[in-house]
């Protein structure tokens, strides 16, 4: 019998996370109280077809202190139940943004405390949860099908279980680091198309420019070298039970080298069979 707890942020995507395990076969229930767990997993032997896969969402909207649901799932562990948790993670901002696009009000977000204040305390009550995580996916860089498959990959029966979501950024450091960063590679030293006047308004995507980049012998080896050793770490870090990976690589305004490295790390990952995406965060930024 197999029980996963589902919790995170408001707004990382707990409710899309029950859609998808709900279509590979988990009976979910949303909002689950931890005192009410062990109550519900007694009907389990009544129904064995059923409840053979179970997911509980359990977050700050029925639940304050967290150090009970440790003990529950430890007596529940001693039953002979199969329990994991799977938090979700996101950035601060992007909740923020999430919250305000699609207007409904933060749990947290009482007598006129703000979203930002109510973030900030719900990261606080589930830091332990997050500490004790199985899983921890973030999900501010994905886009909801990436998030889908990244489920159906560690949950699915046929779904490749123990892959890796990488997502390859590019930025400009102009702009600042992406904080959603686990890795950040500066090709700032390569030659810049933007000191060439037919290459200053295109990108790293236009062929033009990314031939001129790669026909530098530094470019080539690097791209290289950084594939070499990503293949090395990646199977290392799912070891650990890590499920997400988002590698950076930036330039001075994100346009034209950074983009050209991140499409090659992209298609360079791809072919060795891992399960990446690439996103280019400044490639439309207004040249100055």
């Amino acid at each position: 019998m197999d029980c996963l707890i589902i919790s995170g942020m408001s707004g990382a995507g707990k409710s899309l996370a029950v859609d998808v395990l709900e279509d590979i076969g988990y009976y979910c229930v949303d909002n689950m109280p931890v005192r009410l767990m062990p109550r519900f997993v007694d009907l389990f032997p009544d129904s064995p077809a059923r409840y053979k896969q179970v997911a509980f969402v359990v977050d700050v909207r029925g639940n304050k202190d967290f150090q009970a649901l440790f003990s529950t799932l430890d007596d529940m562990r001693r039953g002979g139940i199969s329990c994991r948790v799977l938090f979700l993670e996101c950035s601060d901002s992007e909740l923020i943004n999430r919250h305000k696009a699609n207007r409904r009000r933060h749990p947290l977000d009482v007598e006129g405390k703000g979203i930002a204040a109510a973030v900030a305390d719900e990261r606080a009550l589930l830091e332990p949860v997050k500490n004790h995580a199985d899983y921890l996916i973030d999900t501010t860089v994905l886009s909801n099908a990436q998030f889908k498959q990244h489920l159906i990959n560690l949950f699915g029966e046929e779904g490749g279980q123990g892959l890796m979501m990488i997502t390859v950024n590019s930025f400009g450091f102009k702009y600042g680091i992406p904080h959603e960063s686990d890795m950040v590679f500066d090709v700032r030293f390569m030659r810049n198309p933007y000191y060439v006047t037919e290459f200053r308004d295109k990108n790293g995507m236009d062929k033009p420019v990314y031939d001129y980049i790669f026909e530098s012998g530094e470019a080539e080896e690097f791209s290289r070298r950084l594939a070499d050793m990503l293949s090395f770490l990646i199977p290392q870090y799912i070891k650990e039970g890590k499920t997400s990976l988002v590698v950076s690589v930036g330039c001075t305004g994100g346009r034209h080298r950074s983009v050209a490295v991140a499409e090659r790390l992209h298609a360079d990952l791809k072919a060795l069979g891992h399960q990446v995406a690439v996103k280019h965060r400044d490639v439309t930024r207004a040249l100055t």
